[in-house]
């Protein structure tokens, strides 16, 4: 297929989406077991000795951070999410790269150690990953809802993406050669170099990315992360609800609520998360959501309420402030969660 008729399905498929009438949404707080095929590539980068890329590093074991993804996701849901690895499929080879390019043990080795530049693109060949390991049946038949790929760093893979019928942005673009799939599914890239932290990271940009969209608040996230310069503040601007959870203190002086996933209700840059300067900020009332007071409950907080600079902590802060509630409010579930985790579920108001 050419990519011109790709854009082209694509396209179709977003007008078919953004008028097709959302049914009423129930708000039953549901449990979710998402079914996951995690995928790892480990190649093998020393022949004679048998010695594979995580143990010739010294990385990270990825079932070892997929266990502990797993706790922290159920823990900071509250029971409501307990991922399922269903089969994990261990790959020794590297990934294949859009143009075709596979690194060599050598070449790659080259690159870690800063001794030649990478390759590029360095996009991962997703046509050909989802090929080889049959996704878009496989999801077709529920047998899976998502895919966690786990690589080195210049291994090409996106943060998240999203495939199937009537896919969309997902902190990346739609995988533009899924539409004849007909569930939606999410492919999570994840880095055995780095931590559980970064992992938890990923799902916050996904679950931002789903959430703007649920609450058309898309270019209101793009605005909160506008670089190279501080936003305006949102003083007297009418805020939907996930607008007003993004709040932090430099967009919304004295009236911070929990932030995003790069920016804590104190934070003057990105990824500033151990600032001890406090702010006023209610995101503990979000906590309660959908009782939120009136007026909101400001109290002076630092980054001592979310981990004192460490990245995994702030993220397992941010995720436990997500609504997880039954009921609905402005025909939206107050359970956040199944939006972003069940990709699946319709996402438009009526």
């Amino acid at each position: 297929m050419s990519t011109a008729s790709s854009w082209w399905s694509f396209f179709l498929d977003w007008l078919t989406d953004l008028f097709r009438p959302a049914p009423p949404e129930q708000g039953d707080l549901v449990p979710l077991r998402p079914r996951v095929l995690m995928i790892t590539w480990n190649p093998v980068v020393d022949a004679a000795r048998g010695t594979t890329l995580i143990n010739a590093m010294h990385w990270n074991d990825p079932q070892q951070l997929a266990a502990a993804y797993i706790a922290d996701v159920h823990e900071c849901s509250e029971g409501l999410v307990d991922y399922q690895i269903v089969q994990h499929i261990e790959v020794d080879t590297f990934p294949v790269k859009q143009d075709g390019f596979c690194y060599t043990p050598h070449e790659y080795i080259a690159v870690v150690h800063q001794q030649r530049p990478a390759h590029t693109p360095d996009t991962a060949d997703y046509d050909a990953l989802l090929a080889q390991f049959d996704i878009l049946a496989r999801v077709a038949r529920a047998e899976i809802d998502e895919v966690w790929l786990f690589g080195g760093p210049y291994f090409g893979f996106w943060e998240s993406t999203m495939g199937g019928a009537h896919a969309f942005p997902c902190n990346s673009a739609p995988l533009i050669n899924t539409h004849t799939c007909p569930r939606r599914f999410v492919v999570m890239g994840f880095s055995y170099e780095r931590g559980v932290g970064e992992m938890l990271e990923n799902l916050g940009h996904r679950a931002e990315a789903i959430l703007a969209r649920v609450f058309r608040a898309e270019s209101f996230l793009y605005w909160t992360y506008t670089p190279n310069r501080v936003p305006p503040t949102v003083s007297g601007v009418a805020l939907n609800l996930f607008e007003r959870f993004l709040c932090f203190d430099q967009i919304a002086p004295g009236k911070a609520n929990v932030g995003t996933i790069h920016y804590a209700p104190n934070s003057p840059t990105d990824y500033a998360w151990g600032v001890m300067t406090p702010v006023l900020s209610c995101a503990d009332d979000w906590l309660h959501f959908p009782n939120l007071p009136t007026p909101p409950n400001y109290r002076l907080l630092d980054a001592r309420a979310w981990g004192n600079g460490d990245a995994r902590a702030h993220h397992k802060w941010w995720l436990a402030h997500l609504p997880k509630a039954a009921g609905v409010t402005n025909g939206i579930a107050n359970n956040w969660w199944k939006y972003f985790i069940d990709v699946n579920q319709p996402i438009f108001q009526p």
